[in-house]
C-alpha cells in the first residue's frame, strides 16, 4: 500500500518542522512531503505534490484562511484537511468544520491530540481506499457554495473596475476553469453574474438626473456607452432611456 502523503502549512517554520519531527509519521503510513509557509505556498505546492493530507494554520498575513479552506475543499474533494492554529473562535471553528475540516486543533496543541486525529484520519482513508465509492459526492458542497458566495461578494464590491474571470478566481483561490464550472452550475456564466450587478446599480444611478447615460456605463464599469447600452436592453428588456422615462418620472 503507498503511503499517505503530507503537506504542513505554518509561517512560523518552527511549528513547521517541530511537526515534522514531532509525530511518528511511518506509524499512520504518512511520509511529510513538503511543507509551506505561506498559504499561497501551500495552494501551489498542493497543486505540485498532489497531498492526501494538509496540517494547515489559517491567520497567515495575505491569506483569507476560510477561503482558502474552501478552495482546497472545493478543487480536490478527497484531501483532508487538518488546520492547528492559535485562534479560538467558535464561529470559526464551526464554519471551518462545515466546510470540510477533518478536525480544528487549537496551539499549542497536545501529543496526545495529534495521534488522536491522526488515528482517526488514517482509519477514514483506509476505509475510502477499500470502499471508494461510499465517499459522498456532494462531500464539498458547502465549500463549493461558500467559493460562489465569496466570489459574488468580491464582484458586488468592484463591479466598477475591469473585471476577468480571472481576476475573481485569483481572489478566491481557485483557477478560473473551476470558478466558471462553480458559476455555471448555478446557471449563470461570470459575464451574467457580473453584468446582472453592474445593470442593478446603473438602474440605481439612473435615479439621479444630472446623470448622463454615458457617465453611468462609465461608472459601473462599461467600457463603451454601445456595449453598456446592448447589455442593458437584454437584461430589461428596454432601452436606458426608455427605462427612465418610463419609471424615473
Amino acid at each position: 500500500m503507498s503511503m499517505y502523503k503530507v503537506l504542513i502549512v505554518d509561517d512560523e517554520p518552527v511549528i513547521a518542522e517541530g511537526l515534522k519531527k514531532i509525530v511518528d509519521w511511518e506509524k499512520y503510513n504518512c511520509v511529510v512531503a513538503g511543507t509551506a509557509s505561506s498559504g499561497k505556498e501551500g495552494l501551489d505546492m498542493v497543486e505540485k505534490c498532489q497531498p492526501d493530507i494538509v496540517f494547515t494554520d489559517i491567520r497567515m498575513p495575505g491569506m483569507d484562511g476560510l477561503t482558502m479552506i474552501a478552495a482546497l475543499r472545493s478543487q480536490h474533494r478527497n484531501l483532508q484537511v487538518i488546520i492547528l492554529t492559535g485562534y479560538r473562535d467558535f464561529d470559526y471553528a464551526r464554519e471551518a468544520l462545515n466546510l470540510g475540516v477533518f478536525r480544528y486543533l487549537v496551539k499549542p496543541s497536545k501529543m496526545k491530540e495529534l495521534d488522536e486525529a491522526m488515528e482517526s484520519l488514517s482509519e477514514r482513508l483506509s476505509n475510502v481506499a477499500k470502499e471508494p465509492q461510499e465517499s459522498p459526492e456532494d462531500d464539498n458542497t458547502s465549500a463549493n457554495n461558500f467559493i460562489v458566495k465569496q466570489a459574488i461578494s468580491y464582484m458586488e464590491q468592484h463591479y466598477r473596475e475591469k473585471l476577468s474571470l480571472t481576476d475573481v478566481a485569483e481572489k478566491v483561490y481557485v483557477s478560473h476553469w473551476h470558478l466558471s464550472k462553480l458559476l455555471n452550475s448555478t446557471g449563470k456564466s461570470f459575464s451574467d453574474v457580473l453584468n446582472e450587478i453592474r445593470i442593478e446599480n446603473a438602474k440605481e444611478l439612473m435615479e439621479d438626473s444630472s446623470l448622463h447615460i454615458a457617465d453611468i456605463s462609465d461608472k459601473v464599469g462599461f467600457a463603451d456607452t454601445a456595449h453598456f447600452s446592448r447589455v442593458f436592453k437584454k437584461y430589461t428588456g428596454m432601452s436606458a432611456n426608455e427605462y427612465r422615462n418610463r419609471f424615473l418620472r
